[in-house]
């Protein structure tokens, strides 16, 4: 479903190192100009060039000749005029005469004019860096308006860039040195209302230094909660003592969205988009930030861009966004979160002085990760397994599968095992209650789910012990669970993983943490389907009842949550990104119902988390009512439904025919 990338609150953005020739500011002024179209192609609305980009930023005492610095008005005026015809905005690099003094200085142009000038306010002059010998500080301008061509614009370091007709799209440039002092100009930028900073550098590459460039932009994105794209000097540099790179980064929020390869002589141009919906966003949510109140005041300018972009995002946008996608950094994650979960467990045992726990297992996902989770906690606290009951209960849908491997998994972790068939009770309590054993309905599931729960919290007051949960953050967002029932425990370890994460922790595991026929069974019960197993198997004793067939595959619902709760989005951008990461496999139709059921059930199953078990939150997103997911039991859905069924309408009315 094609979507401008405006309404989607996201604003594209381009960071060019071009071909450089240090001195010749026409053939400069024609590899930026190339460079700006080919970014228009691509729907980009900001382009970012390096530090000085005009003459190079090596031209050394070139930088005294007049005949320099009158082409590089020359270049300013064909600049402006060049950018008449394109829906962007430039930023360059170039040397900038004002009141008898030269600037190191960002020329910001828009729509045929030159709409403001900012001055490098930190001039390296230590090592290689000899930037004193030619440029005046900021802090040393007399004026605030430079002349181009006798038209006056405004000129400091006070000036913010906003868009027009684009709320939170507010610019803030600093230049390469700026970046990288203690207390970076673009820091005040921010808490002024920038959530797009920009740096024109010229960053000599030395050895590590890229990686510590990579570390500075993240770290600062993620300070600022905002966008920082850095757009360095290439290879066409002066190689006479140094060598550039042409490194160009863009970061949001701590996270690096595109980056250039280095030592690339052709002009090189990362390209993302940026979202100041989610930006805007984290800084609402953000004490810190409202606390932060910028030093002196800007001056607010207009630019005027293009709207018409529409969808493929570009941008990461991972299916899973739980799970990385490197094999390196999944491993590390899985080892981080293993260790979260077994270390608040260990400290809830060693608080209540406990040597006994039991866990439910079923065979299925989320009770072998308790049960991992339990046994690495006795065996950090130098406990003896003996005090784990691992307890079976199998009922009317379970099978075989699952059976085996809950009893064969207890036996090979060497915890005790108990295996108790609560059929009886069941069928007991049906007869109690006059519930017809042949209607398969929510009574008949979820009499089994509380007859469980009776027997494990029954089991643990006979021994002195805690009861250790199973249920995962996606059930407790859907609410797929019973109401006091496996809903209800004394430590839910699991609560804040999400189902999509619990296959990889358990791989995981099976690879670092446990080893032979214990790591085969883990193997199998990744395998297995997901289940609550509490309708009977079909006629060949596989399970029938499977969770996805009635609430929706977990990989849209974990992608929902992630976009609804962590980043606060509303249901058309929702809508938006899910038919973009999951095109080829679902419709738009079918994501929107799926959607439009998270949705429902997210609201009307908020009772169940308002109560919830203590557990340990591993990730960015958790649902404890005593952390970060406080909402009334009785919100209206209404304001979110609405919406989804006006898209259905709009959208989909030609699929639902």
């Amino acid at each position: 479903m094609p979507i401008s990338i405006k309404k989607l609150g996201l604003l594209r953005i381009a960071a060019v190192s071009p071909e450089c020739l240090v001195g010749d500011v026409s053939a400069n002024l024609q590899s930026i100009q190339f460079a700006a179209e080919a970014a228009a192609d691509q729907g980009c609305q900001i382009v970012v060039f390096p530090e000085l980009s005009l003459t190079g930023y090596s031209c050394g005492d070139l930088f005294y000749q007049s005949l320099l610095l009158d082409a590089v008005e020359d270049a300013l005026e064909a600049l402006a005029r060049f950018s008449q015809n394109l829906d962007l905005t430039l930023v360059v690099g170039a040397p900038v005469r004002q009141a008898g003094r030269l600037f190191n200085a960002a020329v910001v142009i828009n729509r045929g004019r030159i709409v403001g000038v900012v001055p490098k306010t930190f001039l390296p002059n230590t090592l290689e860096f000899y930037e004193e010998r030619w440029f005046s500080r900021a802090l040393d301008a007399t004026e605030t308006l430079v002349a181009f061509n006798e038209i006056e614009v405004p000129f400091g370091t006070d000036l913010l860039f906003a868009i027009e007709g684009f709320p939170g799209a507010v610019i803030g440039i600093e230049i390469c040195e700026d970046g990288w002092v203690a207390s970076p100009p673009s820091g005040q930028m921010a808490a002024a209302g920038a959530t797009v900073l920009l740096n024109l550098s010229a960053s000599p590459e030395t050895l590590g230094k890229c990686a510590y460039r990579r570390a500075l932009v993240e770290a600062q994105s993620a300070r600022c909660l905002a966008a920082y794209i850095y757009a360095s000097a290439g290879p066409g540099e002066s190689s006479t003592d140094l060598v550039f790179s042409g490194h160009c980064l863009i970061a949001e929020n701590g996270q690096l969205l595109a980056e250039t390869d280095r030592f690339q002589f052709e002009t090189g141009m990362a390209v993302a988009d940026i979202d100041i919906e989610r930006l805007q966003n984290e800084r609402l949510r953000n004490n810190g930030y409202a606390q932060s109140v910028p030093d002196g005041s800007y001056d607010l300018l207009h630019l005027v861009v293009g709207e018409e972009t529409s969808a493929p995002v570009m941008r990461p946008l991972p299916r899973t966004p739980f799970v990385p996608a490197g094999e390196n950094e999944r491993q590390a994650r899985c080892h981080e979160i293993f260790a979260i979960q077994t270390t608040g467990l260990m400290k809830r045992l060693t608080h209540t002085g406990g040597k006994q726990v039991v866990v439910g297992i079923s065979g299925g996902l989320d009770s072998t990760l308790a049960l991992l989770v339990t046994v690495k906690a006795f065996d950090r606290l130098g406990l003896s397994r003996d005090g784990i009951l691992a307890v079976t209960m199998p009922g009317f849908g379970t099978t075989d599968r699952t059976r085996n491997n809950a009893s064969e998994l207890a036996r090979e972790l060497g915890v005790n095992l108990k295996t108790i068939s609560i059929d009886a009770a069941v069928r007991q309590h049906f007869a109690d209650i006059e519930q017809d054993p042949q209607s398969h309905d929510i009574t008949y599931e979820n009499s089994q789910a509380r007859e469980r729960t009776q027997i494990l919290m029954d089991l643990a007051n006979q021994q002195g012990g805690l009861v250790i949960g199973t249920g995962d953050l996606s059930e407790l967002a859907l609410g797929w669970c019973t109401y006091n029932g496996d809903h209800m425990s004394m430590y839910g370890v699991n609560a804040s993983i999400p189902k999509t994460l619990v296959r990889y922790l358990i791989a995981w595991c099976a690879e670092a943490e446990f080893s032979g026929r214990a790591a085969e069974i883990l193997a199998d019960v990744c395998a297995t389907p997901v289940s609550p197993e509490l309708l009977p198997p079909d006629v060949n004793g596989e399970i029938s009842q499977k969770t996805e067939d009635h609430v929706g595959p977990y990989e849209l619902h974990d992608f929902f949550l992630f976009q609804v709760v962590r980043c606060h989005f509303a249901p058309r951008k929702v809508l938006a990104l899910a038919c973009q990461a999951f095109a080829g496999d679902y419709t738009p139709a079918e994501i929107c119902r799926w959607l439009t059921l998270f949705y429902r059930r997210f609201f009307s199953q908020q009772f169940k988390r308002s109560c919830l078990p203590d557990g340990p939150k591993v990730g960015s997103v958790a649902l404890s009512p005593r952390g970060d997911w406080r909402m009334p039991s009785d919100a209206s859905a209404a304001l979110w439904l609405a919406e989804l069924e006006a898209l259905a309408l709009a959208e989909f009315a030609v699929e639902s025919e």
